[in-house]
């Protein structure tokens, strides 16, 4: 899952993104409403977090922008104001949920969990190659019909090795599809998470590296 937090207080802001980090949620940060939009229109987000009261374009408009682009993007308002007619015009504007500052960091992960099960009335497809069987509703792997224990990050990995059908994603591809966009480019986490994740498929090796490119997923491989 990956999340752009849209809040005009630094330190709220990075709490948050650590917090969401610990939870294994890829999270960037946005300090004002001209870069949460810059952000949303390069970016592919799971959810927004929106502090409503935000340098420039407000957190109101770009609830609104969401909403207009049709991404489908569940929108969590952030914000200090506790009375129910702004509550109420936060749910006119397109948010799927509201919470009030101060807040516990567990609830905020709740609430994020419970709209991420929620994003679609349709369930992704459940993919299944060479003997593989990854359902992305249920967030369950198997090999086999043996089932694999994955990490959150394994398993995000996974499915963006899986939905490239065969095709090479590259190292690049994987940190930002993966990760958040503070990730280090020269980090070793894609080859360290692409072996660990080899090894708990197991063999034969259902991962390919392409020496110079990437990895992809050898649709022609045997069953073990």
């Amino acid at each position: 899952m990956r999340v752009l937090i849209v809040e005009d207080e630094p330190y709220l802001a990075e709490a948050v993104r650590d917090g969401l980090r610990l939870e294994a949620i890829a999270a960037d940060i946005a300090g004002d409403g001209d870069t949460a939009l810059e952000l949303l229109s390069i970016n592919s987000y799971d959810l927004a977090v929106l502090d409503r009261d935000i340098p420039g374009p407000s957190g109101d408009e770009v609830a609104r922008w969401i909403v207009d682009s049709g991404s489908g993007i569940p929108i969590l308002m952030l914000t200090a104001a506790d009375r129910l007619d702004d509550k109420e015009s936060g749910f006119e504007l397109g948010a799927d949920d509201y919470l009030t500052k101060p807040f516990e960091m567990r609830e905020l992960v709740l609430r994020l969990r419970a709209l991420d099960r929620r994003r679609t009335h349709v369930r992704p497809p459940v993919h299944e190659v060479a003997g593989l069987r990854l359902d992305p509703f249920r967030r369950e792997v198997y090999r086999d019909d043996r089932y694999v224990a994955l990490t959150r990050k394994q398993f995000a990995v996974l499915e963006v090795l899986v939905s490239a059908g065969g095709g090479v994603v590259s190292a690049e591809e994987l940190l930002e599809r993966a990760w958040d966009e503070n990730a280090d480019p020269f980090t070793n986490a894609v080859r360290i998470t692409v072996s660990s994740l080899r090894k708990r498929l197991g063999e034969p090796w259902l991962i390919l590296t392409v020496p110079g490119v990437g990895y992809r997923i050898d649709t022609d491989a045997a069953d073990g």
